[in-house]
């Protein structure tokens, strides 16, 4: 099973379960008790607990056997039933997980560090170690899981006792806000010692804190190893409320982290203290819906032969009034226009109506934001250029249409007269109205844009004539905030290899990153305009909502102190516009242009952005 264990993770990110403790002391059961015994006294309470992780999308659980060594158990007068209770747990453990799911051998730390132990007790140490392994070994388990260590000396010792047995062995320490761990070990230390040796398959972190002080620990640690990485946070940091120990933060939260985690690179993602089978639910979801964790169906360029009729391809100046004004170099402003949950169109064509009155070149039409179902954007896109006489720029994401749909979309859309696209990956679907529909990504975000170049050289991606051929005007969406900005880097590059012609930003607040990322943009060897998003904050917890809720989205600690002050809902708005005016002022000489968002709908504010009311 090693070899199985280790191509499933490196083959795309598993889904680790969450806490057994939480689930254990939700049922009642007091924490006096010894929850590993309870495999043994009470195996149907065990069974329940790892089928629902098992039901919540999890491809790995963990034995409850976390503290179930002989030092440990000693304690509760257990310590001859080491053999039964690591048996018992894997049993129960296999039972749940089926043929689909892995199991792994929970394995929690003995002693505190190894350099206090004599010749003598180090012995002792790798004796209990070898005598639970041994067990979970014996019991049928996929890999061993050392988990919550605080040592990097004890935690490599335990590993060496594991690699022994041949299996897949995860090492994974807990870290608290200040990078160290309860033994006082830095990040550094930890994953410079681990990435030196040979017993440790993956690297791990879990436990310390919640998902954010995860991220900035993990963040740190992958400059010390190039292992392949499980993180497991808290469900955050607990507090006590009339007796009871609650974990403040919700499942969607902690989701959203754990999608950044994936993204920065790592293999698994699961819950420590205080997650349920609610988070496990939510997370599977949206990460086995991410596009990073698909394999996307490869675009080639297409061009046409030579026996071919030649192709004129329309220069960007022909393509729209918008790419005529992006060519000249000039300004471009947009505002983004929801489209409704109706079929009356009616608020939303007042409202274009409201854009192009006051001077606004474009109206921009996301597609599902937040995974949600709204009435088509593209038919809001035709109807807003039919009726309205303003053009739009029209998201298309890939996450719900296969390449022939999209390339039909394609089509009908600019055949319909659209011709400016913002082409992005989409978000994927999670909890909410539809969290168990199924995402697509044929493709990402890199190869639609290349199927818009090849619609454009007059070739589908089979290579079949597309006469005429189209004239889209493509874009691409950036994020200068991005956790993992090397990453983004890279994308954005593809992007622009595969052909796109202009960029629109998320939400820009910190006018210094975004300035620091079109300065690294201009180097390469071929550049785009870049169109930065604007988001006027309406109040506080507006702003504190995009910090925290919102993935891409970076809110300094100057904008929160600013919102903080603001002391009435007029107040609050005349803040968030001045502090947008402030960042388009400091970005003003980097930009193409604005793409203002209406937060709540309201245009005047957006209006009042562009100084257009």
């Amino acid at each position: 099973m090693k070899k199985d264990f280790l191509t499933a993770i490196k083959d795309k990110p598993l889904v680790f379960d969450g806490a057994m403790g939480t689930m254990i002391y939700a049922k009642g059961v007091f924490i006096n008790t010894c929850y590993e015994h309870l495999c043994v006294s009470n195996p149907e309470l065990i069974f329940e607990i790892h089928a629902q992780y098992v039901g919540a999308g999890a491809d790995v659980i963990e034995t409850n056997s976390y503290g179930a060594n002989r030092l440990q158990l000693k304690g509760y007068g257990l310590g001859e039933q080491v053999r039964e209770i690591n048996l018992t747990a894997v049993d129960l453990a296999r039972r749940a997980a089926g043929a689909d799911c892995f199991v792994a051998g929970s394995v929690g730390q003995v002693g505190a560090a190894v350099d206090h132990f004599t010749v003598e007790q180090l012995d002792e140490l790798r004796e209990i170690y070898r005598e639970q392994i041994g067990a979970l070994v014996e019991g049928g388990v996929d890999l061993i899981m050392l988990e919550t260590f605080q040592n990097s000396a004890n935690g490599i010792l335990a590993a060496e006792v594991a690699a022994d047995f041949d299996l897949p062995v995860v090492a994974s320490f807990a870290f608290g806000a200040d990078k160290l761990t309860p033994s006082a070990e830095s990040v550094s230390l930890v994953y410079s010692e681990l990435e030196r040796v040979d017993c440790v398959d993956i690297a791990g972190i879990n436990c310390g804190g919640g998902a954010a002080t995860l991220l900035s620990n993990f963040e740190e640690a992958l400059k010390y190893t190039g292992k392949p990485f499980v993180v497991m946070p808290n469900a955050g940091l607990p507090q006590t409320v009339h007796g009871r120990t609650i974990y403040m933060s919700n499942p969607e939260y902690f989701t959203e982290y754990c999608k950044n985690f994936i993204k920065m690179g790592a293999r698994g993602v699961g819950g420590c203290c205080g997650t349920t089978p609610e988070y496990i639910a939510t997370m599977a979801r949206a990460i086995k819906g991410l596009s990073e964790v698909k394999h996307h169906l490869h675009v080639a360029a297409v061009h046409p032969g030579k026996a071919d009729r030649p192709v004129k391809i329309t220069p960007m100046a022909e393509k729209s009034r918008m790419g005529a004004k992006l060519a000249a170099g000039e300004s471009v402003s947009s505002i983004e226009i929801t489209p409704p949950r109706s079929i009356d169109l009616s608020v939303m064509l007042n409202k274009a109506r409201q854009c192009r009155d006051a001077g606004v070149d474009v109206i921009n039409i996301p597609d599902g934001p937040r995974a949600s179902a709204r009435i088509s954007p593209m038919i809001a896109a035709i109807e807003i250029e039919r009726q309205v006489e303003i053009e739009t720029v029209l998201h298309y994401c890939c996450r719900d249409r296969n390449l022939i749909g999209m390339q039909s979309d394609l089509l009908g859309g600019a055949g319909a007269g659209l011709h400016n696209y913002l082409i992005v990956t989409g978000d994927p679907p999670k909890l909410g109205d539809y969290p168990d529909a199924t995402a697509v990504f044929d493709v990402d975000a890199v190869g639609l844009t290349q199927v818009v170049m090849n619609l454009n050289r007059g070739r589908d991606v089979g290579g079949n004539p597309i006469d005429p051929p189209t004239s889209i005007l493509c874009g691409i969406g950036a994020n200068p905030n991005a956790i993992d900005l090397e990453h983004e880097m890279e994308h954005y590059h593809n992007k622009i290899r595969a052909g796109a012609e202009f960029a629109i930003t998320q939400p820009v607040f910190d006018a210094e990153a975004f300035l620091r990322f079109v300065d690294r943009v201009s180097k390469f060897e071929r550049t785009i305009p870049v169109i930065a998003g604007v988001w006027p904050l309406v109040s506080y917890r507006n702003a504190e909502f995009m910090r925290t809720e919102v993935p891409g989205v970076f809110v300094p600690d100057w904008v929160l102190e600013r919102m903080a002050l603001a002391d009435t809902k007029e107040d609050a708005r005349k803040t968030g516009i001045e502090i947008a005016h402030e960042i388009c002022a400091a970005i003003e000489d980097a930009v193409a242009g604005y793409q203002v968002s209406a937060p709540f709908g309201n245009i005047e504010l957006a209006l009042q952005v562009l100084e257009l009311n």
